[in-house]
C-alpha cells in the first residue's frame, strides 16, 4: 500500500502544480496585449506538451527534471519565437508549432492513459 499512496502522490504533483497556475493566472491581474496573444497561446501549448511529457516519463521512471525545465522553457520560447517570425515574414509558421506540439500532446495523453489503465487492471487481477 505505501507504494501506491507513493504513486498516487506523484501524480498529483504536477496536477497541483497545473491547478495552482491556472488559479494564479486567474486571480492575478496579468494581462497580455492582443498583439502577443498568438505567441502566448503557442508557448502555452508548448509549455502543456512538456508538462504531459514530463507526466508520461513519470509514469515510465524515466523523469529527468533538468530535460523537464530545459524543454518547458525551451520549447516555450521556440514556438513563440517561429510564431514571432512568421509573423514577421508573412508566413504561417505557427500552425507547424500547433501542428506538432498538438500531436505531441495528443500521444502524451493516449499513452498516460494507456499506462494507467494497465496499472488498474494488473491490480484488478491481484
Amino acid at each position: 500500500m505505501p507504494c501506491l499512496s507513493k504513486e498516487v502522490s506523484k501524480l498529483l504533483l504536477p496536477l497541483i502544480g497545473v491547478l495552482l497556475g491556472i488559479i494564479l493566472g486567474l486571480v492575478l491581474p496579468i494581462h497580455i496585449p492582443m498583439a502577443y496573444s498568438s505567441y502566448m497561446s503557442i508557448a502555452v501549448l508548448a509549455a502543456l506538451d512538456s508538462v504531459f511529457g514530463g507526466i508520461r516519463a513519470s509514469l515510465e521512471q524515466k523523469f529527468e527534471p533538468d530535460a523537464f525545465i530545459s524543454g518547458f522553457f525551451g520549447n516555450a520560447f521556440l514556438a513563440a519565437g517561429l510564431a514571432y517570425i512568421g509573423d514577421r515574414l508573412d508566413v504561417p509558421i505557427y500552425l507547424a508549432a500547433i501542428f506538432a506540439f498538438g500531436t505531441r500532446l495528443f500521444q502524451n495523453f493516449a499513452l498516460i492513459r494507456r499506462h494507467l489503465l494497465n496499472r488498474w487492471r494488473e491490480r484488478i487481477r491481484q
